[in-house]
């Protein structure tokens, strides 16, 4: 069988939940953020990032943990093929704090787990003879049940002409040796486990392991001597970690001094969170490993996916992307606090979003003021319309991709919670309608706090009037407004939407809306989405786009805006928008809604009439959006 995957990995999988507060005790933990977990699952996801086609077997439970961790995986182009739902047990948690930079207490919740369910049942032949190497991690080694299920999947592997590693990943108390509070301790020697790992040793062609991993896996303290009785025992490479020190291989026999081993540069960085940063190394030496790279390269890509993950909050969200790590290694360390480093977090950020909006039909029903001033709406009838225009969406988009809803959080709450799971793009306004210079939604709050309470796939749009002849005291205060949401956004991992709209400022030209995203990106707001008006020429839509682009070659993409134009202005607008690739796709409402919230408030429509009108006006925009890409040889 052909080699489809670079490798799978074996083992733990559970959620993560990182305490928020830095410097505080687990019991003085006021919020949480929610990441997968458990080193298979890290390193599964961190070498996905890294371009390597990897995938995951374990269990997880038939619940919404366990759902998470298999969407959060897909979303890393994870393969999930191996990971099998538990339908008895739950998912294993951990709890985990940052007390400094040498405290990290955690708590396993794992007490009969799903991961821990892993049987021989789960390992398919043909799933393992698919992987250039499989990898596997000590803790599965502790129970016989999931021992059993490790072992045939190595067996396969090394049958089927597949390489075998393994992390060493040794917790004490995950053998058994401390209590429930004990999940910070590295190492309590034990005869009994050494035994466990020993027996197995000789089963793979790559060991990695911390100085105290190989304590264990050898029996004695002493490293050389470790490292000595475990090449008695195996003929593989051996990496052993050394913390800020770096790493060393072992191809051959083990000399007397552990500096004598090949080496990969170190990177001088401030040390934030330790936890994770093994799953981050072992991803960068996985990359390097299965591309044939020297054991120097190798562990230089691994110093450095180490160096990323003690330096950010987390474990699989810190860990870089191809694009990011080759940025790092050619420019190198300028801010020690990597997660401080703005340059550095704009690709980490932009090269690790997930989702495929490659192409955007955007039916824009978020207003709010517009639905206000028509005759007969309440704010209830306009909340109850808004759950109309999201059953359009849904009508047209039929369960393909591309598709999405711009929706606010005030009149339309109905329709934005009903809109989840769906698989839709989702925006959401938060400026106040028409406001000049720029106010946001109450809800925002004074501190934009309320961001915190939005689900992680809700897109923040602000739309703000603005015009390069704009005064100073005017750029100063809309400025502010847009650059503390800006950071708001990020802070709550949230992607961030940028309208513009010059022409509703003062007449302008073919350079107007280029001005003013040169002077948003000069103060470092690099929006992952743009909102533009029509462009009235090819040479406005040129000047934009290359704007854009030499600014951020990673940015999502333009939607072009309607303001409430006819549909055939709409429809020529596409074919010139359309010639450019940055433009993704439209969002479009009034010309969509207008009639149908017309004649639905006065009555002489009902539900499925409004529905049916503005589907059909939703389909016949995406239809010639569709057309417009076509005639430039893109599909849609």
């Amino acid at each position: 069988m052909s080699k489809t995957l670079d490798l799978i990995t074996i083992g733990r999988s559970s959620v993560d939940l990182y305490g928020s507060q830095i410097g505080g005790r687990l019991e003085d933990m006021g919020s949480f953020q929610k990441y997968i977990g458990g080193s298979p699952t890290n390193m599964a996801a961190g070498s996905a990032r890294l371009g390597l086609k990897s995938a995951l077997i374990t269990r997880v439970g038939d619940e919404h943990m366990g759902r998470f961790i298999r969407e959060q995986l897909i979303r890393e182009g994870v393969d999930v093929t191996g990971v099998k739902t538990d339908p008895e047990r739950l998912t294993a948690l951990v709890i985990l704090g940052i007390r400094d930079d040498k405290q990290f207490p955690l708590i396993f919740y794992r007490e009969n787990c799903a991961d821990m369910a892993l049987c021989e049942a789960d390992i398919d032949p043909a799933f393992i003879a698919r992987a250039r190497a499989v990898v596997a991690t000590g803790t599965h080694l502790s129970h016989p049940r999931t021992e059993a299920a490790v072992l045939k999947a190595l067996r396969i592997a090394r049958e089927t002409g597949g390489q075998t590693a393994l992390d060493i990943d040794y917790r004490p108390n995950l053998w058994g040796l401390s209590g429930h509070g004990d999940g910070e301790n590295r190492f309590i020697a034990s005869d009994q486990v050494t035994a466990r790992l020993q027996q197995h040793l000789p089963l793979f062609d790559l060991i990695v392991g911390t100085e105290e991993e190989f304590h264990i896996a050898g029996g004695t303290t002493d490293t050389v001597a470790a490292l000595r009785r475990v090449r008695e025992l195996s003929g593989a490479t051996l990496v052993c970690k050394r913390g800020p020190m770096g790493a060393v291989a072992f191809t051959g026999a083990i000399p007397d001094r552990l500096d004598d081993g090949e080496s990969g540069p170190g990177f001088p960085i401030e040390v934030f969170n330790v936890l994770g940063a093994g799953d981050g190394f072992m991803s960068g030496l996985l990359k390097g490993w299965l591309d044939g790279e020297t054991w120097v390269r190798a562990l230089t890509y691994a110093n450095a996916c180490g160096a990323f993950a003690v330096s950010r909050h987390g474990c699989t969200p810190a860990y870089p992307s191809w694009e990011e790590l080759q940025f790092f290694l050619k420019r190198g360390v300028v801010t020690p606090a990597l997660r401080k480093d703005a340059e550095l977090e704009q690709i980490h950020w932009s090269t690790t979003r997930s989702g495929d909006w490659s192409e955007m039909h955007v039916f824009a029903f978020d207003h709010r003021k517009q639905m206000e001033e028509l005759p007969g709406a309440t704010a209830e009838k306009i909340g109850a319309f808004k759950e109309l225009c999201l059953d359009a969406v849904e009508r047209v988009a039929n369960g393909r991709k591309g598709f999405g809803l711009l929706c606010d959080g005030r009149l339309g709450r109905t329709a934005l919670h009903k809109a989840a799971g769906k698989g839709l793009w989702i925006g959401r306004p938060v400026e106040w309608p028409g406001s000049r210079p720029l106010t946001l939604e109450p809800d925002i709050g004074p501190d934009y706090g309320g961001l915190n309470e939005w689900p992680l796939d809700h897109v923040v749009k602000v739309l703000c009037f603005c015009h390069p002849q704009d005064d100073a005291a005017m750029w100063a205060e809309q400025e502010a407004v847009i650059q503390r949401l800006y950071a708001a956004a990020r802070r709550n991992r949230l992607e961030f939407l940028l309208e513009v709209i010059p022409s509703k400022v003062a007449p302008v030209d073919d350079d107007t809306t280029a001005e003013i995203i040169d002077r948003f990106y000069r103060l470092g707001i690099y929006p992952d989405w743009w909102k533009l008006e029509p462009m009235r020429s090819a040479e406005a839509w040129a000047r934009t786009c290359a704007m854009i682009k030499g600014h951020d070659p990673h940015v999502r993409g333009i939607v072009v805006l309607g303001l409430d134009a006819p549909e055939a202005e709409l429809m020529a607008c596409f074919e010139e928008a359309a010639r450019h690739d940055l433009v993704k796709g439209f969002a479009v409402g009034r010309t969509i809604y207008s009639e149908a919230a017309r004649a639905w408030l006065a009555g002489t429509i009902d539900d499925k009439g409004a529905i049916a009108l503005m589907a059909a006006n939703f389909a016949k925009l995406s239809a010639a959006w569709d057309k417009a890409r076509a005639a430039q040889g893109v599909a849609a």
